[in-house]
């Protein structure tokens, strides 16, 4: 992707050029595992615990990226079965390759991007609701699949699994989809035995190979978060590591299911 001349629109994302200086890459942490596996909460509690949580987004040293984001449009017939819980958003297919690998290139060139959120109702990118990502120091991106596409894989610094057990993600899951996603109970369940579990143990489990750390039990797991949040504390630390040469916090692999 080139250095683009003012602003320029690239898939429905904005990319703006920086500045002749010299821009520091920003240090790139993958969070994945299942739905509803506290992938968003682990985020945030790191986020919190950094002083971020409540600071001006254009002033944020760590920022939080969703994968669903970048689901990709669908067509009309896409979105009747989905209207009827019959689309399988849990398959790769159902996200944007391209637009997610473009989007996380900019944003360790250090350009500001702006990403439209995702409307679960309509099922479809919101580009009247966007995130502005400013250069920041650390960027979180998580989701079920972040670490299923190689190329995207290979962009991460460091890369956890938030690891729940699945009878707590379905018990998440269900209130979730009824009361922020607008669907009824027999519809959450039928789509979650028919997608979501068979694309977990296909797609998702599988990944978890990947991880530099498995957190089990998500944002229950204090000791876990308060490692990792060292860690990005001593990035971010004036003079501390940059992206390019920081050590991966050693935590004890923890690869047994819960």
């Amino acid at each position: 992707m080139g250095e683009p001349n003012g602003d320029v629109r690239v898939n429905g994302i904005k990319e703006n050029g920086t500045d002749a200086e010299e821009v520091k890459t920003p240090f790139l942490i993958g969070v994945a595992g299942g739905t509803a596996s506290g992938k968003s909460t682990v985020c945030k509690r790191i986020m919190e615990q950094l002083g971020q949580a409540d600071m001006d987004h254009t002033q944020r040293q760590v920022v939080c990226i969703s994968q669903d984001s970048f689901y990709r449009e669908l067509t009309e017939a896409e979105k009747a079965k989905a209207k009827k819980g019959l689309f399988n958003f849990d398959h790769p297919d159902a996200f944007n390759e391209k637009l997610m690998y473009d989007t996380l290139q900019s944003i360790l060139a250090g350009k500001i991007v702006e990403i439209p959120s995702y409307d679960y109702r309509s099922n479809s990118r919101d580009f009247e609701n966007k995130l502005t990502i400013y250069p920041a120091d650390v960027v979180l991106f998580e989701g079920i699949l972040v670490f299923y596409f190689p190329a995207i894989r290979d962009l991460f610094h460091m890369k956890l699994f938030v690891d729940t057990d699945s009878d707590t993600r379905l018990a998440r899951r269900v209130p979730r989809d009824i009361n922020e996603r607008g669907r009824d109970l027999d519809q959450v369940l039928t789509q979650y035995m028919t997608f979501v579990k068979p694309a977990f143990e296909e797609f998702c489990s599988p990944t978890k190979k990947f991880a530099d750390v498995i957190i089990p039990r998500g944002a229950d797991n204090t000791v876990a978060i308060d490692l990792i949040v060292h860690h990005i504390g001593e990035i971010l630390r004036p003079g501390g590591c940059t992206a390019n040469a920081a050590p991966i916090i050693q935590l004890k692999r923890r690869d047994r299911e819960h």
